[in-house]
C-alpha cells in the first residue's frame, strides 16, 4: 500500500475490531453469575499496567497521524458527503429517541433491558414522551425532554446513580431535546460526545472490577477469544471499550470510530440476539449522528494544545489519569 498512514489506520481499526466481538455487550444483560468484585491487586496486574502504558503511547501518537490519514483524497470526499447531512442529525436523535423508548416499553423495560418500566401512575409517562416526540414542534419536544428527564431521575433513584452512569448518554439526548432552538443548542453534540464516551468508559471498567461476569458471558455464549484465555480476553476487551470511549471524549477519529462501533454492534447482535438490539438501539442511533457529524463544531479537549509535543504529552498523561480515576471511582462506589 502506497500510503503508510492509511495502512496504519487500517491496522489500528483491525486491532480495534478483533477483541471487540463481545466488548460492547453489557455484561449484566447476559449473565446470571454473581457480581464478585476482584481484589484491587488482581485488577492492577502486570498485564493491566503494561497495556495501560502501551495504550497511552499509541493514543499519544494518534493525533499526529490522524491529519495525514484524513488528507487521503477519498476520505476527504466521504467527509464532505457526510457533512452535508448534518442538518438532519437533530431529527435523527428526536425520532430515534421515540423509537428506542417505544421498543423498550413494548419489551417491558425503560432505557435498558435490566431497568424495568415504571408501573401504576407512571406508566403513562413513556407513552406521553413518545407521542410528544413524534410532534414536529419545539414545545412538544421540550415537554418530551422534561418527561424523559423525570423518568431518568426516577430510575436513578431506583437503581442508583452509579448504575445509571452506564446510560449517561440518555441525559445528553435529553439535553438536545430540551435546548434545541436556544442559545445552548450548539452544546448539544459536544455533550452527546462526552456523555457517550464516558458511558463506554464506565461500562468498560465493569469488566475490570467484575471479571467473572464477563468471563461467564464468554464461556456460555461461545464468544471467540482468538487464542487468548478468557481472563486475558476480558482485560483486552475492557481496554478496547475504554479506549473507544476516551477517543470519543477527546475528539480523535470520531467518525471512523462511530462506523467501527456500528459494525461491532451488528456483529455482537449475532451472538446475543434481540436483547442486544433493544438495549443498544439508542446507541445505534447516536452513532449514526456521529458518523454524519464527525467532529463538526465540537472543539475537542485536545484542540486546546497547539504543538505536537503538547498534544502527545496531554493525551498520554490524560489517558492514564482518566483510566485511574474512573477505575477507582467505580471500584469504590459501584
Amino acid at each position: 500500500m502506497k500510503n503508510p498512514f492509511l495502512m496504519f489506520s487500517y491496522v489500528f481499526l483491525f486491532l480495534l475490531f478483533i477483541p471487540s466481538v463481545m466488548v460492547h455487550a453489557h455484561v449484566k444483560w447476559f449473565t446470571e453469575a454473581e457480581a464478585e468484585r476482584a481484589p484491587i491487586e488482581q485488577i492492577i496486574s502486570p498485564l493491566f499496567v503494561t497495556l495501560a502504558f502501551i495504550t497511552a503511547v499509541i493514543l499519544a501518537v494518534l493525533p499526529q497521524l490522524v491529519p495525514k490519514i484524513m488528507a487521503y483524497q477519498p476520505l476527504k470526499k466521504v467527509e464532505q458527503s457526510l457533512g452535508s447531512f448534518r442538518s438532519y442529525t437533530y431529527w435523527i436523535i428526536k425520532y430515534g429517541a421515540a423509537l428506542a423508548i417505544l421498543v423498550q416499553v413494548f419489551t417491558g423495560g425503560l432505557f435498558a433491558p435490566e431497568l424495568l418500566a415504571p408501573t401504576e401512575m407512571w406508566t403513562i409517562l413513556p407513552w406521553a414522551a413518545i407521542i410528544l416526540l413524534l410532534i414536529p414542534h419545539l414545545f412538544a419536544t421540550r415537554a418530551a425532554g422534561i418527561i424523559l428527564l423525570l423518568l431518568f431521575s426516577i430510575t436513578t433513584l431506583e437503581y442508583g446513580i452509579f448504575h445509571m452512569l452506564d446510560y449517561a448518554f440518555y441525559l445528553a439526548v435529553i439535553f438536545i431535546l430540551l435546548f434545541q432552538g436556544t442559545k445552548l443548542q450548539a452544546w448539544g453534540f459536544p455533550v452527546l460526545y462526552l456523555a457517550t464516551g464516558l458511558s463506554l468508559c464506565w461500562v468498560a471498567v465493569e469488566k475490570f472490577v467484575y471479571p467473572t461476569m464477563a468471563t461467564d458471558v464468554i464461556l456460555n455464549h461461545g464468544v471467540p477469544t482468538f487464542g487468548f484465555s478468557p481472563e486475558t480476553f476480558v482485560i483486552l476487551s475492557a481496554y478496547i471499550e475504554f479506549v473507544v470511549g476516551y477517543l470519543l471524549v477527546v475528539g480523535i477519529l470520531n467518525r471512523l470510530l462511530a462506523l467501527v462501533l456500528t459494525i461491532i454492534f451488528v456483529s455482537t447482535t449475532m451472538l446475543f440476539g434481540t436483547t442486544e438490539i433493544i438495549g443498544h438501539l439508542m446507541i445505534h442511533i447516536i452513532l449514526i449522528t456521529f458518523i454524519i457529524e464527525g467532529v463538526s463544531f465540537y472543539k475537542p479537549p485536545i484542540g486546546m494544545h497547539q504543538s505536537p509535543i503538547e498534544k502527545i504529552v496531554f493525551v498520554f498523561l490524560n489517558f492514564l489519569f482518566v483510566l485511574a480515576t474512573i477505575l477507582l471511582i467505580y471500584y469504590r462506589f459501584a
